[in-house]
């Protein structure tokens, strides 16, 4: 079987670990603390990033989103679609959730790694721009739910739920129809809420 590295709080992590649930494939989990260097880690991605897949011959798969991709293949097209306008589709809506969730963790490193007085302001509000863009752009138009989700979708719902996670009211401010789009995730893949980072 194969193993997956992760994290339980990282939304990648999560996103890998939704998609292989989602698509019935069997991996392993392994927590692993990134800041301490495992060598378990290292060897399987010299970046000492997480997620890592790694398979039962020994090779490595890592980000997130080749592992998406890696999964797909394995389970025949379950998180991407065939028709090659709905699959850029859901490509476009994963790298738009991933790019939300680099600037948020980008937020997140720049207060916990510097001391408070080193806290670069403009570069918070730089980020968090971006941010509440991509998001004003998802609540005009938030992605549909169909009985059959992509892993766009999946992103999508990691993403929301690693802001609720670090900026819990914050981001949902204006944005009903997004919360109620997480909520109606929820309800229709109550199997996959386990997964939202936490």
């Amino acid at each position: 079987m194969p193993r997956l590295l992760y994290a339980s709080t990282s939304p990648y992590s999560s996103k890998v670990r939704m998609a292989a649930l989602y698509a019935g494939i069997a991996v392993d989990l392994v927590p692993i603390k990134t800041e301490d260097k495992p060598a378990e880690l290292i060897d399987a991605n010299p970046l000492g990033k997480i997620p890592v897949l790694v398979l039962d011959d020994g090779r490595s798969i890592h980000d997130s989103r080749a592992i998406t991709q890696h999964l797909n293949r394995m389970s025949k097209n379950a998180l991407f679609p065939r028709n090659p306008d709905k699959r850029l589709e859901a490509e476009v809506l994963e790298a738009l959730a991933d790019g939300i969730c680099d600037c948020a963790l980008s937020m997140v490193y720049e207060r916990r790694t510097r001391p408070e007085d080193m806290v670069y302001q403009p570069w918070l509000d730089r980020q968090w721009a971006k941010i509440t863009s991509a998001l004003d752009l998802l609540n005009a138009n938030p992605p549909k739910l169909p009985k059959k989700i992509t892993t766009g979708q999946l992103a999508l719902r990691v993403c929301l739920g690693y802001l609720s996670l670090r900026f819990a009211g914050k981001w949902e401010k204006g944005r009903n129809r997004l919360v109620r789009w997480a909520a109606r995730f929820d309800e229709r893949f109550p199997e996959l809420k386990a997964c939202i980072p936490a």
